[in-house]
């Protein structure tokens, strides 16, 4: 028995369970007729057409019966494998970490995410693939990613724009964008609240997106890019932007690092209900044991199991303090 690609329930072998096969590729069991070097060779042949962003290496893929296909247009999927920047530690380990990472904010913390799986090139190697969630039908979705919607580019901010701010700042800006303000906020706390619990130190203001629901209401799009960076970058900051745009705790100020009483305060500032906040951290911190386990059935290697579990006691131990 193995654990399915996706969702890490037991499988017959290692391959798609069924339910995650109609979920993520129409029912079939996909192929990827394409290796490392040839993945290497497209990317650089239609880099100036791919319309995704960021800086690691992705491709866009479609679905043609069974095969997986490059594509520069109307792409159903994103391919990313292994990096081939410089990575401290565990560089091989980076797909199945963020594999692991999606499939904990959406089976444990309820978290909408966009659909996921690993995948293998013909030679072997594994790759992270996600489902885009921007189109229907082949219609783009309108969305607009925090640095967009916040009016911080190259230009106007320089060239450490996506770290420039607060997340206290950009929940701030949501009241101008969300009618379900409320309900908004309370996903947008819990998010920022994941990625400090999960070791996310790049979840920066292109990580963050609102997208145009059927009724015309802006709301968060589903979570992406969500990766443990600390097992890879173990001297980064905890967090990749600051939690607040002016102020700093007694805990701080005493530990150097963020307690539950910032996380507190966060949700004070964006105007999280109390009562609700406490529930949210509450329910954040009984979690420990569960991430731990989901970990131990992952495709990471026995390493990168270790370490992930080790920051998941560490950032425990700092909301607990």
């Amino acid at each position: 028995m193995k654990p399915c690609l996706s969702c890490l329930e037991q499988t017959d072998k290692e391959s798609y369970c069924s339910s995650c096969r109609r979920k993520l590729f129409k029912g079939k069991n996909p192929k990827l007729d394409l290796n490392r070097a040839e993945f290497t060779k497209i990317r650089l042949e239609y880099i100036d057409h791919f319309s995704i962003s960021g800086v690691q290496d992705k491709i866009s893929l479609k679905l043609n019966g069974n095969t997986l296909e490059p594509t520069d247009i109307n792409g159903e999927y994103i391919l990313k494998p292994v990096p081939r920047i410089d990575v401290p530690q565990l560089q091989n380990d980076i797909p199945a970490n963020e594999h692991i990472t999606m499939q904990i904010a959406e089976k444990i913390f309820k978290i909408k995410t966009a659909e996921n799986a690993l995948i293998r090139f013909s030679d072997g190697e594994y790759a992270y693939i996600t489902k885009r969630f921007d189109r229907i039908n082949g219609i783009k979705i309108r969305q607009e990613d925090f640095c967009q919607l916040l009016g911080k580019s190259p230009d106007t901010i320089g060239e450490n724009f996506k770290y420039t701010g607060s997340y206290q700042e950009a929940g701030e800006m949501l009241k101008k964008f969300c009618a379900a303000y409320p309900v908004e906020i309370e996903k947008y706390f819990s998010l920022i609240l994941f990625n400090y619990l999960l070791g996310n130190g790049d979840a920066h203001f292109k990580n963050f997106s609102l997208q145009e629901s059927p009724s015309g209401d802006f709301v968060l799009s589903a979570a992406y890019d969500l990766v443990n960076t600390n097992i890879h970058f173990p001297t980064e900051s905890r967090l990749a932007i600051d939690l607040f745009a002016d102020y700093e705790s007694r805990f701080f100020k005493a530990n150097g690092f963020y307690g539950k009483e910032d996380f507190a305060k966060l949700a004070e500032l964006l105007g999280v209900v109390e009562i609700r906040a406490n529930k949210i951290i509450a329910t954040y911190l009984s979690y420990k044991e569960d991430i731990k386990n989901l970990v131990k059935t992952s495709y990471l290697s026995p390493e990168a199991k270790q370490k992930y579990s080790e920051l998941i006691t560490d950032r425990y131990k700092a909301l607990n303090i």
